[in-house]
């Protein structure tokens, strides 16, 4: 008896489907806002009930737990947070068209920013006006661009208010990228944005009328120009910097270890890429185990000096709390300091700014076992973290205890420092051999 085969389904068939999916993503996402605005009114009434509140700690705590349970950070809570209470207020139309999946996450999270100033009255004429011109029918630029002159057509004198306010939050960061890049951004009036990238430009012009052969790209010349003006250097690769560098105590046992060194923060990058060029390069290098930071002790109050170094290293420059990729702030006591709290490497974990704060707020609580740090947030959700590494294999018993002998002969060796205890920070120009 034979089984009939199903027939694959057609590429019609499947292009329908993905359409398909594609509104049911943006309808359960539309679910999920209606959500947020309930828990965030649920839990606002029962904080209020309780006693005075500071508003701001209040909406601290609700974007860390939206944050939480959307596996993002607290800045990305925060702003669906206010995403869902904005769509409740003037945002009638666009609201639909999420919920039936006609516009995007993506799409209504523009909307609702480019309106983010104006009243609900005024909403509701941009929201209006966007309905009528099929707005799930444009792309995202094109959403972006109507909302913006809608909003300055409904209300000029916020809109001229607000590009005003806009100028005072230019700045300057920077982002590590992949294989060793970092992306530096800058965050300026339009006017000034185009004068840097002309004088920028200019420079390649420079260049191409000159009698030696041009072996980079444009891209390159544009890039080599901006850090040989930003630092005074003659070349872009003549840089002078302290480099932190993870390294693995496998590698200094065996030269051939697979295992890379990190630069904290910004990741894994061949060594040889850092030593070329003429500039000076000094070099703290962080022995780990299991890609941890082996540890020191203190009896300070505050996590100072080469401690909090170690611990913003172990922790990758990165704040520790699940989700949250914003910079270390503060290095933060995980059992505090009046319960009994040691000021020593294993009960500190660096923390940004905001989770540093929200942890005061009324109902969480943070706690400590086996490495392992458990935040409970006001509804009793749990989130773990694991600050110290896990049990280690046979295997890494024994490169562990070679690198411990390893270690005892080459102390004597020039050149190598020792902070003691159990800080294994060095500083080294060059890497002793270990004796035959």
């Amino acid at each position: 008896m034979s089984t009939a085969r199903s027939e694959p389904p057609t590429e019609a068939a499947l292009v329908e489907r993905i359409a398909l999916l594609e509104e049911r993503k943006a309808a359960i996402a539309a679910e999920q806002s209606e959500a947020v605005l309930a828990f965030a009114i649920a839990h606002a009434e029962s904080q209020t009930a309780a006693g005075d509140v500071d508003p701001e700690a209040l909406e601290r705590s609700i974007a860390a737990q939206v944050g939480l349970a959307c596996r993002v950070s607290p800045t990305e809570g925060r702003r669906r947070v206010r995403i869902a209470r904005d769509l409740h207020a003037g945002h009638t139309r666009v609201r639909e068209l999420f919920a039936a999946g006609r516009l995007s996450e993506y799409q209504t999270a523009t909307i609702v920013a480019a309106t983010a100033h104006l009243s609900p009255a005024e909403r509701a004429e941009v929201d209006q006006e966007l309905a009528d011109r099929r707005v799930e029918a444009l792309g995202v630029r094109r959403i972006h661009d109507l909302t913006r002159s809608l909003a300055a057509q409904v209300a000029p004198e916020k809109f001229t208010a607000r590009c005003r306010a806009a100028r005072t939050g230019r700045r300057v960061s920077v982002r590590p990228a992949a294989d060793g890049m970092a992306d530096l951004t800058a965050h300026l009036p339009v006017e000034e944005a185009v004068a840097c990238y002309a004088a920028l430009a200019a420079a390649v012009n420079e260049v191409a009328v000159r009698p030696e052969p041009v072996t980079r790209g444009r891209g390159q010349i544009l890039a080599d120009t901006l850090v040989e003006r930003l630092t005074g250097q003659a070349t872009a690769r003549d840089v002078n910097i302290e480099i932190q560098v993870l390294v693995p105590v496998e590698a200094l046992i065996d030269p051939d270890s697979p295992l890379p060194a990190q630069i904290a923060g910004h990741g894994p990058v061949p060594v040889e890429l850092l030593t070329t060029g003429g500039g000076r390069r000094t070099w703290r290098r962080l022995i780990t185990r299991d890609g941890v930071v082996i540890g020191g002790d203190s009896r300070s109050r505050l996590f100072t000096g080469r401690l909090a170094a170690l611990i913003r290293a172990r922790d990758g420059h990165r704040c520790r709390e699940p989700y949250c990729d914003a910079p270390i702030r503060h290095i933060d006591h995980i059992r505090r300091w009046k319960d009994g709290g040691r000021t020593e490497f294993t009960n500190g974990r660096g923390l940004c700014a905001f989770h540093n704060h929200v942890r005061e707020t009324a109902g969480w609580t943070v706690e400590i076992a086996d490495g392992v740090v458990t935040t409970t947030t006001p509804t009793g959700a749990e989130h773990l973290s694991r600050i110290c590494p896990g049990r280690p294999r046979r295997s890494e018993v024994r490169r562990s205890t070679d690198a411990a002998r390893w270690r005892s002969r080459t102390r004597r060796h020039a050149g190598w420092t020792s902070a003691g205890g159990h800080d294994r920070t060095v500083r080294a120009r060059r890497r002793p051999q270990p004796a035959p």
